[in-house]
């Protein structure tokens, strides 16, 4: 079943599930409902359980990241294999207690961070494996009003703002790189009439040359990019979210971009083997700039 249907469920989601053999939509959860769903739909995962007992082995969680954690526990409880989309939990230490629920109770748990399933990303990681990384620049620029149109939910405390985006670029950093990021110094650019940032800088740990810069402000072409250089004399850059990647300037031949039927091939193998496979390092370098941050007022959002 899929829990909650809007935007990225629709688009992402429901073609990857219907596109797996392994894998049938067998009902949806849509508190607003989803006529279009093609399925039973439900208001609330309690009320699909009692309608449809053993009818489902597994969800994804496509809600906003406020009701994540309730639900996932319920399924947990329930014996269901969970898939959560990104981010995974609204906060750290409710993503540690789901891994702890579905360990102690034997379940899957995946979290789902599909832009570590971009093509660039398991060649970077082969590169940079016993590098010494001397630069990193994270430069993630997009239009909110394109990408997140009429959603709400994203301004408010825990809705993470631009690190919503943010977190995509601070995934693939975490699956690129062989040491972990710490967070030196941040700042947070906060809009007048809002409680989540339009804009953000992180300063990690390792020198000057360490930074990511996140901004919903972008009127032109979005910059999703990754640069690295390395003691070696390396130079790597991902560009495009993910999708192109170079190597001292010279591109390399990179497969199709099939993020979310990567993510559904993951969760085939993790839900048999009741796994839990979840990497909580972005949503560490969240909070802990989210501790030391500065946060600084800018115009409201028009």
């Amino acid at each position: 079943a899929i829990i909650g249907f809007g935007k990225i469920a629709r688009s992402e989601h429901l073609p990857a599930i219907m596109d797996n053999p392994a894998f049938r939509l067998a009902a949806v959860v849509s508190p607003s409902g989803a006529e279009d769903a093609g399925v039973p739909v439900f208001a609330s995962l309690a009320e699909l359980l009692a309608a449809m007992p053993g009818g489902i082995d597994a969800v994804s969680l496509c809600t906003p990241p406020k009701v994540r954690h309730a639900i996932a526990a319920e399924a947990i409880a329930a014996g269901l294999a969970v898939l959560l989309e990104k981010p995974p939990a609204a906060t750290l230490g409710e993503l540690d207690d789901l891994t702890a629920r579905a360990q102690a109770a034997g379940t899957c748990l995946y979290a789902a961070w599909h832009s570590q399933h971009a093509p660039a990303v398991a060649p970077a990681a082969a590169l940079l494996a016993g590098e010494s990384v001397t630069r990193l620049a994270i430069d993630w620029r997009e239009d909110v009003r394109k990408w997140h149109p009429g959603q709400d939910w994203i301004w408010e405390p825990d809705g993470f703002g631009v690190l919503d985006t943010g977190v995509n670029a601070l995934s693939i950093a975490s699956a690129i790189l062989p040491e972990p990021l710490f967070v030196r110094e941040a700042e947070l650019f906060v809009p007048a009439d809002r409680q989540a940032p339009i804009a953000a800088r992180l300063r990690f740990s390792g020198g000057a040359d360490m930074a990511a810069w996140f901004d919903w402000r972008e009127q032109g072409d979005e910059a999703w990019r990754i640069t690295l250089e390395t003691a070696s004399g390396r130079r790597i850059a991902l560009e495009d979210g993910g999708a192109r990647l170079t190597v001292d300037g010279i591109a390399r031949p990179l497969g199709p971009i099939a993020e979310y039927p990567a993510i559904y091939a993951c969760f085939a193998d993790l839900v048999p083997a009741r796994a839990v496979a979840v990497d909580s390092q972005p949503m560490r370098i969240l909070a802990d700039a989210a501790l030391i941050a500065r946060r600084i007022t800018v115009a409201a959002h028009p």
